[in-house]
């Protein structure tokens, strides 16, 4: 046994004053359709619906441990970690000041303030994180205060470890195989530090959203590098830069056991498993079921465990994510026509549609001085191969079409 398992069952103890393990299920939706046994590590049902709250305890509490005085704290997240960080702030009765975006959503600020309570201030600063972090440094300089990052630190990183104690433990011993969310580094450090040690025969899958594949870039570049651009949608796991000491723990690593998911393809996850299964999964939450299409093969028989890692989605999202799950899986797309201006063209057009198409976008730019006119118009299906019909019998009538449905520029202006 290592000194880091030691360790990582410590810090699982300490957990316990906080709250209980989080359930390890077996879906069974999940392990008929793969043919293996699916379990679902829920640290989605932490207190903060996430696991982050494991990682900041762990670390507020061996600083106080090693200097009671210390009763300041400071943290820069606009998410997951800003709740954790809230809530064992208010635990230990200390001071803590989260530094957040001024565009974090009103919903997240509400949040961190509720987890915190009296022990709390927030700060609204920057427009982006960047800006905030700095800001959020340079105050804690100046009070000499303590910072609490939310992966780059050895204690967090022995925190997040504890997730896997309890995969060990409730499930009696190491599965066959781990599927872990990426973002920063540290619940993939963790975990991997502790069963590598304990259960040995254990293998591992890692999962990053494809716009902010930090760890795969860290393992090209055999260093975490910063990318040069990050799509934030699975804001809990698009991370420019994966941490330095978790790339340490983690650089043994193959590249070729790391997944990228597309984030329109987690949108189809993250409903699936509200609409089947009643949870609710943030986008980083999602990711490690995303995979398993994509291993399938591989799993069939084994026992796996997928960590959830979230639960923190705001339904006022949920168009969204419905839009970009359509549009992923071929049941919506969007189309700017050039129609005739002639009395009876938009007729002959509704019927080139099929039974079970319907429009759902429809805008018209009609001017006096041209004979044709532009039309954005997004139709929605109920089965993917009707498009293909639809297509050929546009072409067949000579009518001038354009989908833009993958064109990202286009679509974030039109749509």
């Amino acid at each position: 046994m290592t000194q880091f398992a030691d360790n990582a069952r410590a810090a699982t103890r300490a957990l316990r004053d906080l709250f209980p393990e989080t359930p390890l299920q077996r879906n069974d939706h999940l392990s008929a359709r793969y043919g293996a046994e699916i379990w679902l590590k829920r640290e989605d049902l932490t207190p903060v619906r996430s696991y982050k709250l494991r990682g900041a305890f762990t670390a507020l509490r061996k600083v106080r441990a090693a200097n009671p005085g210390q009763r300041s704290f400071v943290c820069a997240s606009a998410g997951n970690h800003a709740q954790g960080v809230a809530y064992a702030c208010r635990h230990f009765g200390v001071e803590g000041t989260i530094f957040m975006p001024v565009t974090t959503p009103q919903q997240k600020i509400d949040k961190t303030r509720t987890f915190g309570g009296d022990a709390v201030r927030i700060v609204l600063t920057g427009d982006y994180f960047d800006q905030t972090l700095a800001a959020a440094q340079a105050w804690c300089a100046e009070q000499g205060a303590h910072f609490l990052a939310p992966f780059d630190d050895s204690d967090v990183i022995e925190g997040q470890a504890s997730v896997g104690v309890e995969i060990l433990a409730q499930l009696g011993r190491g599965p066959d195989l781990v599927v872990l969310p990426v973002g920063g580094g540290g619940l993939a450090a963790g975990v991997t530090g502790f069963l590598r040690s304990e259960a040995p025969g254990t293998a591992f899958r890692f999962v990053e959203p494809a716009g902010g594949a930090s760890f795969r870039a860290a393992l090209e570049f055999h260093r975490p590098v910063a990318l040069p651009k990050v799509n934030s949608f699975v804001d809990g796991a698009a991370v420019a830069k994966l941490g330095e000491l978790p790339f340490q723990r983690l650089d043994w690593v193959s590249p070729d056991s790391v997944h990228l998911a597309p984030e329109d393809r987690i949108c189809i996850t993250m409903l699936e498993m509200l609409n089947v299964e009643g949870i609710v999964l943030e986008p980083a939450g999602a990711l490690a079921v995303d995979v398993l299409p994509e291993i399938a093969d591989e799993i069939r028989g084994r026992t796996v465990v997928c960590v959830t890692s979230g639960g923190n989605f705001d339904f006022e999202r949920l168009p969204e994510v419905k839009e970009r799950a359509q549009r992923y899986s071929g049941l919506k797309k969007y189309f700017i026509l050039r129609m005739p201006q002639r009395p009876g063209a938009l007729r002959e057009f509704l019927m080139m549609l099929g039974p079970d198409d319907d429009i759902s976008r429809f805008e018209y730019l009609k001017k006096s001085a041209r004979n044709f006119g532009s039309v954005l118009i997004g139709i929605e299906t109920k089965r993917a191969e009707n498009f293909p019909r639809l297509l050929r019998v546009m072409e067949e009538a000579g009518l001038n079409y354009r989908d833009i449905t993958g064109d990202d520029a286009l679509a974030e202006f039109l749509i």
